[in-house]
């Protein structure tokens, strides 16, 4: 059997490096943790792959050259493209090879992530419970609110005073539509073949009309990612929610937004492991989001902004629940990223 396939089935990144630090080997999942293809990753020595990795390069070359074994854990990894990651490291001495090493990062935070997400989508849930069964009060009384302020301005003498019963009207609708937006769909709809990159250009399409000069936005896209079963419309709504966000968070000050699509294997979402995944994320250089906020941030009605509604990102951490798929956060000062991960069926 092939150990280069076998090898490549793993999620751990698996490198084989000698005492001066050049690769000689690299699975699949060192590319997806690093970011940087295989051809790429064995042109040049480890240390030019990341940017910072909390291990003493010294340390690691000595235990090399004295054929000792290494284990550290959770250390700090924060790769070119700046993202953030916890891995164990472990070095195994080649008996076979003189001065290489099998050197393995494993990442922690995935099993982090994997337990607040399902921490996250239960306690969403019962706030969605909550906020539904509360919409569903409110609609009843609404409707009647709305039908009394019509039964009214037909019988107003004056024309003037119309003015008043169509503001009753008005803010009934206002709220009617918000409720309906509460009380979205809860079940999956019907889904076809359709390419996400058709999704991002319409989401584009919109942003681009009123987006304001002093944002950039630009797209990283992998071309060979294949059509997924989706619904088109809330996979657009559920983008369009985290972009114009991203937008609004750097309104003032301007800055860049990078839409970023790529794919991952092995990847676990709540409890079923995926062989192929898409991530799609959506990158901005702002300031970053409350550390406060972090942990409540899809739940219906939470927001940051004095205007905002805390609906968008609750609408679209629903529709990615509904293809089967999460959306993650991370967050810190210069660099947010939304990342929507959905399964692949192949």
């Amino acid at each position: 059997m092939d150990t280069g396939l076998l090898l490549n089935h793993l999620v751990t990144a698996v490198l084989v490096i000698n005492d001066e630090l050049e690769l000689l080997y690299t699975n699949v999942a060192t590319e997806q943790l690093l970011g940087v293809s295989n051809n790429k990753l064995l042109e040049l020595s480890f240390p030019h792959h990341y940017q910072t990795l909390a291990v003493d390069l010294a340390v690691l070359q000595l235990a090399i050259r004295d054929n000792q074994g290494l284990t550290v854990n959770t250390v700090s990894l924060v790769t070119l493209d700046g993202q953030q990651h916890t891995v164990d490291v472990t070095l195994t001495p080649i008996e076979q090879e003189n001065r290489q090493a099998l050197l393995e990062l494993r990442q922690v935070d995935q099993q982090r992530r994997i337990h607040q997400q399902l921490t996250q989508d239960a306690q969403q849930q019962a706030a969605q419970f909550l906020v539904r069964n509360l919409a569903h009060e409110i609609k009843n009384p609404l409707g009647g609110l709305r039908g009394a302020a019509q039964l009214l301005s037909r019988e107003l003498k004056e024309p003037e005073l119309n003015e008043f019963t169509d503001l009753i009207i008005e803010q009934a609708d206002r709220l009617r539509g918000l409720v309906d937006r509460l009380l979205g769909p809860q079940k999956p709809t019907q889904h076809s073949l359709y390419n996400i990159h058709e999704v991002v250009h319409k989401v584009l399409q919109l942003v681009n009309l009123t987006l304001p000069k002093n944002i950039n936005l630009t797209q990283d896209y992998d071309p060979s990612i294949p059509d997924i079963e989706m619904d088109p419309e809330q996979l657009q709504q559920a983008l369009l929610n985290i972009v114009q966000n991203a937008v609004q968070a750097l309104d003032k000050a301007g800055g860049n937004i990078r839409i970023k699509t790529r794919t991952q294997h092995q990847v676990t979402i709540g409890t079923q492991r995926h062989k192929l995944v898409l991530m799609l994320s959506v990158i901005d250089d702002g300031p970053g989001i409350n550390p406060e906020l972090m942990d409540t941030l899809f739940y219906p009605m939470v927001t940051g902004r004095e205007q905002g509604s805390g609906l968008g990102l609750s609408i679209a951490h629903n529709f990615a629940r509904l293809h089967g798929g999460r959306i993650d956060c991370d967050s810190s000062i210069g660099r947010t990223a939304f990342t929507i991960t959905l399964p692949i069926n192949s």
